[in-house]
């Protein structure tokens, strides 16, 4: 028995061996004990602990020897191995340390939450006194009112004192946990009422930055040129523990509001004090993440206030905080391009922009974190290349993919000269490109369109030669602009908000007529960006070549004038570049002198770069309507036209003798189609269901050529007026053309 003791004694520690003799000894009695200790009134003196003390120490001495008659066995190895164990005094501290050790229920549970509610308790002033009352812990709670606030308001103006500022970061405090549903249970104010908690918001946001830089003795920041934090002034550590609560009561309000102006309020002082917040790391980070959250996801002044905080931020610590800013501000543009539309892509530009502006601040930085992401890029694109599976494709070929290539020349571009960022300009062309070469089918060429443009802003803004040319030209090569549209669509397709052509889109006159449109802006583009170069008239000749060969081939007018008038404005710029360049006396060699040229020239100006000016205006408010919603026509349901009695009456009579009378008219009526009848169609036969199907066709063809004069297939492709009641009657009188009939169908 003795032996088993021992083996188990062993593995306990010297207290846990006490505890588990005591136990043993008298379970029943130290429940006893407990109950009692329990009962003993809270109104109880130091003195009386003390003695209690002394009680608990004869108690144990006393199962001790109960011990002894119960396992003598136990008890005789307690003497032999540890005789400090039995024999110790009323005075032995023993207990104190095992009550540190091991938790139990204190006596007085009301004390130990209420320490710094005392503590303010003694500090505050006997404002608001009638309006105090005594909650069941027997600490006082001050309710705040309106006359309170006032009062605060004028003694901040007069003089403000570090007692003042107490009273007024606790009454905001427990305004700020009313947010969150904590109703100030642990503050010592208590702000029950709505009006009482937006004027006193309100009057924190208007006059606590003011008041704490005249308590620390502080310039206002426009009269300081170099940030000075507060934690310079010497009153800075006296202030600090309400400054800390004041600025975290600021993170927490700012976390549970959705109002955008109430938002913004907030934003514009947590901009002020953003010094303070630098002196106080965890409050800094806490803000900082409020910022992230409203710079990604907020209203449109919330983002911009936002992102003035993090950038003075940045700029002030840019050591601590910089890199971590930079990684989450890029994971959050990541996160918010998944999707594009037309009314996200504002705020896809913006968060662009900024994040720009914030990799600026430090080219090493910028180059750690381009270097990285580019990489990544590349990594997914390799995958693409050589699994050659749908998974892979997908992801190169979505939107977030494509958002942060532009992001990265528009980086780079910004950034431009930079000896730190010049080595990445190689690669993120070589990724574009193969992103282009990936899938090259034409349900893609809005996604190489947006491939183009990034490139065109990359070697424009920083003086590099990118072949973007031959995959702008593929496309004209590609398609088929003579081929008429099978189908016909109510709205022009948007390929700034697209990726991916559908099946349908491919069918239909709205995808020629937009692909026309980009690739006219596109060249436009990039031969703005060269058109100062000394060798234009070389890099646009090919291009002149092309454009000639489509004007031969495409009969279409409407297709035809945009890019002649392309073509003109080329060759002008190349023949106004080659005659500037014979006049030059130096040679090709001349690296300095030709550098000299070009910039002469671009200060000058030539005919296509005055040209891209006055066409960038116009077409920046057509992008501007667009966004707008200008046509939103189609979704307004056209009115029914309902015909006259007598209209019925000679349709009724004309189904009665049709016996009769023959008609040889070939306009029927078909599944509700409108069909108009004229003296003959010149164009074919008029039993050719294929020729009909073309007339209708040629409704939706709008053609300006000013060659073509009258010709019947201007007269065929001309557009119809609204057809109203007096146009009605006047065709239904007229000699030449009868409408035979006329109805409208949901699809019309």
């Amino acid at each position: 028995m003795a032996a088993k003791q021992k083996r188990k004694l062993e593995d306990l520690s010297m207290d846990e061996f006490l505890l588990t003799a005591l136990d043993s000894a008298g379970e029943d009695e130290s429940e006893d004990e407990t109950k009692k200790q329990n009962g003993l009134d809270k109104k109880k003196s130091a003195a009386f602990e003390t003695d209690d003390k002394k009680g608990k120490a004869s108690q144990h001495k006393e199962q001790l020897s109960r011990l002894k008659n119960k396992d003598p066995e136990f008890y005789k190895f307690l003497q032999a191995n540890d005789q400090t164990l039995l024999n110790f005094d009323d005075t032995d501290s023993s207990e104190d340390e095992d009550e540190k050790k091991y938790h139990k229920l204190p006596s007085k549970l009301e004390e130990d939450d209420s320490d710094d509610d005392e503590d303010d308790d003694d500090e505050g002033g006997a404002e608001g006194s009638k309006a105090s009352k005594k909650s069941k812990k027997g600490v006082e709670i001050i309710k705040v009112t309106d006359k309170m606030v006032e009062e605060w308001k004028d003694a901040m103006k007069k003089e403000p004192t570090p007692r003042l500022f107490r009273e007024v970061t606790q009454a905001f405090k427990a305004a700020v946990a009313t947010t969150k549903g904590e109703g100030g249970a642990q503050c010592r104010y208590k702000v029950a009422d709505s009006s009482v908690f937006n004027s006193l918001v309100i009057f924190c946001i208007r006059d606590v930055y003011v008041a704490l830089q005249r308590m620390l003795n502080l310039k206002p920041e426009k009269d300081q040129k170099k940030l000075v934090l507060p934690s310079s002034s010497p009153k800075w550590q006296k202030n600090q523990v309400d400054i800390k609560m004041y600025l975290s009561g600021v993170v927490q309000l700012l976390s549970c509001l959705t109002e955008a102006t109430v938002i913004s309020a907030v934003l514009r002082h947590a901009n002020q004090l953003a010094p303070y917040y630098l002196c106080l790391p965890k409050q800094c980070r806490h803000l900082v993440k409020q910022l992230m959250k409203q710079w990604s996801t907020g209203e449109e002044t919330s983002r911009v206030l936002a992102f003035l905080a993090l950038n003075k931020i940045c700029r002030h610590k840019q050591d601590t905080y910089l890199n971590p800013i930079l990684k989450q501000m890029y994971i959050s543009y990541v996160q918010n391009c998944k999707f594009t539309s037309p009314n996200v892509l504002p705020m896809i530009n913006f968060m662009q922009r900024t994040l720009t502006e914030m990799y600026s601040l430090d080219t090493q930085a910028t180059y750690q974190h381009a270097f990285i992401y580019i990489r990544q890029l590349a990594i997914h694109l390799r995958n693409a290349m050589t699994m050659k599976k749908k998974e892979t494709y997908q992801s190169v070929y979505n939107w977030q993919y494509i958002h942060c290539l532009s992001l990265w020349c528009r980086v780079l571009s910004t950034l431009h000269p930079s000896d730190v960022l010049q080595p990445l300009i190689y690669p993120l062309c070589q990724v574009i490109i193969g992103t282009v070469k990936l899938v090259p089918t034409s349900r893609y060429y809005p996604l190489r369109m947006h491939c183009c443009k990034a490139l065109t802003l990359l070697s424009g803004s920083t003086n590099t030669f990118v072949p973007v040319l031959p995959f702008i030209l593929e496309i004209v090569q590609q398609v088929d602009f003579n081929k008429k549209p099978a189908r016909m669509s109510k709205k022009p397709i948007n390929f700034a908000v697209i990726l991916k052509l559908s099946k349908v889109n491919l069918m239909e006159k709205a995808y020629k007529d937009g692909l026309i449109d980009q690739l006219y802006d596109l060249i436009l583009e990039y031969f703005h960006t060269q058109a100062t170069s000394i060798g234009f008239p070389e890099i646009a000749l090919p291009t002149a070549i092309q454009l000639k060969a489509f004007l031969k081939e495409c009969k279409v007018a409407n297709y035809c004038k945009p890019v002649r008038q392309l073509l003109e404005k080329v060759q002008e710029n190349s023949n106004y570049i080659t005659a500037r360049r014979q006049k030059a006396a130096f040679g090709v060699a001349d690296a300095t002198a030709v550098a000299a040229w070009e910039k002469q020239m671009k200060e000058e100006g030539t005919p296509l770069t005055k040209y891209y000016t006055q066409w960038k205006k116009l077409r920046v408010k057509e992008i501007q309507l667009e966004i707008s919603g200008k046509d939103r026509m189609e979704d307004l349901e056209l009115p029914e036209i309902k015909r006259k009695k007598t209209e019925d009456k000679k349709v009724e009579d004309k189904k009665e003798f049709t016996d009769l009378f023959h008609s040889d008219s070939d306009a029927e009526e078909d599944d509700g189609k409108l069909k108009i009848r004229g003296k003959k169609d010149r164009r074919g036969s008029d039993d050719d269901d294929d020729d009909d199907d073309d007339d209708l066709q040629g409704l939706y063809d709008m053609s300006d050529d000013e060659e073509g004069g009258d010709s019947d297939e201007e007269l065929a492709t001309t557009a119809p007026e609204p057809l109203t009641a007096a146009a009605l009657t006047k065709l239904a009188e007229g000699d030449e053309d009868v409408v035979e009939d006329l109805q409208l169908s949901d699809d019309d």
